[in-house]
């Protein structure tokens, strides 16, 4: 009977210190913010400009996916201009489609015509600094990445020919 009791306690004594390591950390990355895509996020305007890319079928040319979400549920607000900045401001780029932002709502550009650029340092796995222009909203400044049209993630996107 002494050694079950002496088995018993010793377990306890050792679990302990197993058991309390799985203890409660709030600091683990599944309490952090992720963002599982490879495009970049730009949050600090009344526009939000979500999971911004180019996709790029050639070198010198592309197309720039993003979401644009307005956070004034009361206005719309609408996309301006998308132009180069800093070392890229010799890119050029052609809006298409709609560039409605709805009040509360979205527009994503993937889906609307998108936005054609060109340039010399487009080429995937790159990153190129661009402003979005809006009506009301704040212009956002961003670096985003090139990435490859040949990837199947973007066989959807319709990326200019030629540079």
């Amino acid at each position: 009977m002494n050694v079950r009791r002496s088995i018993a306690a010793a377990t306890v004594v050792l679990a302990g210190p197993v058991l309390s390591s799985c203890g409660v950390n709030f600091d683990a990355q599944t309490d952090q913010i992720y963002n599982p895509g490879v495009g970049v996020n730009e949050q600090s305007g009344s526009v939000d400009v979500l999971n911004a890319l180019i996709v790029s079928g050639s070198d010198g040319s592309g197309t720039v996916v993003a979401t644009l979400a307005n956070n004034d549920a009361q206005k719309a607000d609408t996309l301006r201009d998308v132009s180069g900045a800093g070392a890229d401001s010799g890119l050029t780029a052609q809006v298409g489609g709609s560039t409605d932002i709805p009040a509360g709502g979205v527009l994503n550009l993937a889906e609307e015509g998108g936005v054609t650029v060109r340039g010399d340092r487009l080429e995937p796995g790159k990153f190129v600094e661009i402003t979005f222009s809006f009506q009301r909203g704040e212009a956002a400044t961003i670096k985003v990445p090139v990435v490859s049209a040949s990837n199947p993630d973007y066989a959807d996107v319709q990326v200019p020919s030629g540079s």
